[in-house]
Formats: structure tokens, sequence, C-alpha cells
């Protein structure tokens, strides 16, 4: 664990994860206006994922845009999968579906297809996986996310380059 890290209280990594947090749903809801969870939505649900935060051994802020990376996904996939099973059960019932719950139905769709590439990614390329997820769901750029895997920037740069062709 880094110096800084090692020393810092609950209060300074609370402040740390809360305000990328904040950053991070912030941004999905700006790249996609009509996702299933409001930006405070997401945010309180990543956040619930990521408590007790002293418990996460943190080791540095990369780290942490890391964790919060797989946060952020499992949320908007967990979100995704309860749409499906709403609307499933939804759609038993006779009733009028409005534009907007089909599109998103299909933002859901789309998650969950993503999330079960990305599960057959990481089987053949977990590395590759990994730059998906911190760049997709963890807004990271290239250089931030060299540096959470410990990777050069070209690496990341063609590992993103040929993931999304596999996806």
């Amino acid at each position: 664990m880094s110096e800084s890290m090692s020393r810092s209280t609950p209060d300074l990594v609370f402040g740390l994860a809360y305000g990328e947090l904040r950053r991070l749903a912030h941004a999905v809801r700006r790249n996609r206006p009509d996702a299933t969870l409001s930006t405070t939505d997401l945010l309180h649900e990543a956040w619930f994922k990521l408590q007790p935060v002293s418990q996460l051994g943190i080791e540095d802020p990369t780290h942490l845009k890391r964790v919060i990376a797989r946060a952020m996904r499992q949320v908007l996939i967990d979100g995704a999968r309860r749409r499906g099973v709403r609307t499933k059960h939804a759609r038993e019932e006779p009733a009028e579906v409005t534009a907007a719950e089909r599109r998103e139905d299909r933002l859901a769709a789309a998650l969950l297809d993503l999330d079960q590439a990305l599960e057959s990614l990481a089987a053949v390329d977990a590395r590759r996986a990994e730059v998906v997820e911190c760049r997709f769901f963890g807004d990271m750029d290239v250089e931030e996310t060299a540096k959470a895997l410990g990777l050069s920037a070209a690496t990341v740069k063609r590992d993103w380059r040929l993931a999304r062709a596999w996806l």
C-alpha cells in the first residue's frame, strides 16, 4: 500500500470514493440519457456495494478507481437484470408499452449482452476484459487505465481496439 493511502483516514477514503462515484454516475447519465437508473440511484447503489470502504484494502487512488469501475458495472448489470424481470412480469399482464419503456428495455438488454460478452472475453483474455471494464464502466482514459492495470498506454490502446472488435 502506498504511504499516502496507508496514512489515510476512513474519512479521506470516503471522500475520494464518494467523489469519484459521483463523477462516474454523472458521466454515465451524460453518456446515456436513457439509462434505467437515475444519477442518484446509480451513485447510492454503487456506494452501497463498496461498503465498508475501510475493508476494501485500497492501495492508491488508481486502485480505488478500478474498484469503483467494478462496482459501477455490477450496479448497471443488476439494474438491467431487475428491469428484465420487471418487464417479463409486466408483459404477462395486458398493458400498453411506452416508447420510454421500450428504450429502457433495449438498454437493459444491451447491458446484459455486454456483460455476457465481457465474461466470454475474460475467459479468453482477462486483461482485455479488464481494459474494457476500466474504460467503459470506470470512464477511465488510456493513461488512467494503463496505471490501474500496470500496463503501457500503447498496450491499453491495442487491447481496447482488439477488445472492441472482439465484442
